[in-house]
């Protein structure tokens, strides 16, 4: 049977302030396009469909069309993430039993949907939903007992249900959709932080016995262990991931032997790129016209009208910043206090981020500034 592995769409995110929808679109439409020419069994999104658990409009109406087109084509298995809320994702849930299945109860996690081949094979679903160990822990604990504080106590226990359930259906494939952190995997700047007791992943032992791990949360394509594997957003959504290959994961799995897993590249609406050098040297750059661009100029002195001259030469930059060597050299500031004078916290300032002290020009106006500001105090 053929599967797509697929997360972390992030519907409703934008990028330093620019609006996704479009390239999102896009590559739903991709996608529709894969399920229709691979002759896919069944879709799996493992969470993080949304950005947040109340998401714009226009993310509800993508979501909506994209689940309505691929259920035309084949059968769609979804889990929420922890940027969704299960509760709103799963709205619904027990009256979809056709050809899309949200799994959103952590309570069902030894509920599958089970899928028979051509040729007979069978195949068993699990989808776990993102398991807040705060949550999971009186849910899943047997009863009067209450699990440990730990994502890799959550997740064993959803496991063991998993498994008691595997076990009594007999030459049953299996896979399971999870998000989580899972020791192995390499994160990126874009996901947001899940730790719990300063702990945020689980071993990938909990996964045990399993034929084939759809993972989500962490947003670079990337194989854990042979069966375990995340397949990454179809977007980058930080700096941090200019160098990803977005793809989802095509998996066959057959009666019995490991699953094949092909990679099929996620189209690239816009490329990232960081471009760090002077000032000239960056605008002088070849290339790069329509990338995103983070731009860090590296100037002794900030230039003057830094930010028109970048966005003239890059239009799509998102990031300018003023790095001079001294700034990127220099300790740790002093810290503000009672007994620091503010215009010497502010020259300190102006010296970080502009690479030199204020001009004598420069200081008498901070100074006026300042006294102006201390009198309206006085005479309030």
């Amino acid at each position: 049977m053929r599967f797509l592995h697929t997360s972390d769409w992030h519907l409703g995110r934008t990028l330093h302030g620019v609006d996704l929808t479009a390239h999102q679109a896009a590559f739903c439409d991709h996608l529709v396009q894969v399920v229709a020419e691979q002759r896919v069994d069944a879709v799996l999104i493992a969470g993080d469909v949304y950005d947040r658990a109340i998401p714009p409009v226009e993310a509800v109406d993508l979501l909506s069309t994209t689940l309505r087109r691929l259920a035309e084509l084949t059968t769609v298995v979804l889990t929420p993430g922890n940027h969704d809320s299960a509760v709103r994702l799963g709205f619904g849930a027990d009256l979809l039993t056709g050809r899309v299945r949200i799994l959103a109860d952590q309570r069902r996690v030894d509920r599958p949907v089970l899928f028979t081949g051509p040729d007979g094979e069978r195949v068993a679903v699990y989808g776990l939903p993102y398991l807040d160990p705060d949550v999971a822990r009186h849910t899943l604990a047997p009863d009067g007992a209450v699990l440990a504080r730990s994502h890799a106590a959550v997740l064993g226990a959803a496991m063991d249900r998993v498994r008691a359930d595997l076990a009594e259906r007999d030459g049953v494939r299996s896979v399971v959709l999870a998000h989580a952190f899972v020791v192995g995997g390499e994160a990126s700047e874009s996901e947001r932080d899940i730790r719990v007791g300063g702990v945020d992943h689980a071993p990938a032992a909990v996964f045990d016995g399993i034929d084939y791990v759809a993972l989500g949360h962490l947003h670079g394509p990337q194989r854990v262990a042979e069966h375990i594997r995340y397949s990454g957003s179809p977007l980058a959504y930080s700096f941090s991931e200019a160098r990803h290959a977005k793809s989802t994961a095509l998996i066959e799995l057959d009666a019995t032997g490991p699953a094949r897993v092909t990679l099929i590249p996620a189209p690239v609406p816009r490329r990232m790129t960081d471009l760090t050098g002077r000032l000239d040297d960056v605008l002088s750059s070849p290339g790069h016209d329509d990338d995103w661009v983070r731009v860090t100029v590296t100037d002794p002195l900030r230039p003057e009208d830094l930010y028109r001259r970048v966005k003239t030469r890059f239009p799509h930059a998102l990031v300018i910043q003023h790095q001079p060597p001294a700034t990127a050299s220099a300790g740790r500031s002093a810290e503000v206090g009672p007994g620091r004078d503010p215009l010497e916290v502010v020259a300190d300032f102006i010296a970080h981020v502009g690479g030199a002290a204020p001009t004598e020009a420069e200081a008498d106006v901070l100074r006026q500034a300042y006294e102006q500001v201390m009198a309206a105090e006085r005479s309030a």
